[in-house]
């Protein structure tokens, strides 16, 4: 088993639907641990060393958050600056973080054909998460395609929140279990609750 950590990063959380709905859903999973980064620090007064800390404890670290203008939400920005130091996790001695997991799970408000080429965002969602994943990168660390809720904005898609939902319990499980296949995954631009079956082996 691998030992995961659950940061939520969600500004307006009482406005949420989607994201409150994953938090629910997943909050009963066992051996895992969750932090809600704006209840925890809602003056942005970051403790740097008891989050690198918990960094240190586990071994793989899933974001959730919704995309703001193309990227997280300030708080996260703000995380990322101060406990990402230099001598940490990357540049001399910095390797820290070598060898751990980084996953994202965000909600978009637009359509999956909106990210696209021809849609009215004119690049890919992946494009626009492409900081994190360089940021994996830079501090040596395994960065999992993003599991993905387009038209998060759409309410009264109730069922297909929810399968979302449910999925997002067996992504955590799978990570937790090691039973992600993430070679798969890293066919895939962005992982939906379709594709978890087919890369937990739920299916087989």
């Amino acid at each position: 088993m691998s030992s995961v950590i659950l940061y939520y990063v969600h500004p307006g959380h009482q406005h949420s639907h989607s994201n409150t709905q994953m938090q629910r859903a997943v909050s009963g999973v066992s051996d895992i641990d969750m932090v809600d980064l704006y209840a925890e620090y809602p003056r942005f007064n970051i403790n740097i060393d008891k989050e690198q800390q918990r960094l240190l404890d586990h071994d793989v670290v899933v974001l959730q958050f919704p995309v703001f203008w193309y990227s997280g939400p300030s708080l996260l920005k703000e995380w990322i600056d101060l406990v990402l130091e230099y001598g940490f996790a990357y540049g001399k001695d910095g390797d820290s973080l070598k060898g751990k997991k980084l996953m994202l799970a965000v909600t978009a408000g637009g359509s999956r054909q909106a990210y696209s080429a021809d849609g009215y965002q004119h690049f890919e969602l992946r494009t626009f998460l492409t900081p994190f994943e360089q940021t994996a990168t830079l501090c040596k660390m395994e960065f999992i395609t993003p599991y993905v809720l387009y038209n998060s904005l759409h309410f009264e898609d109730s069922q297909r929140i929810e399968q979302h939902a449910n999925g997002f319990v067996s992504l955590i499980k799978a990570l937790r279990d090691d039973h992600l296949n993430i070679a798969s995954a890293s066919t895939l631009d962005t992982i939906g609750f379709e594709d978890l079956p087919g890369l937990t082996g739920e299916n087989e």
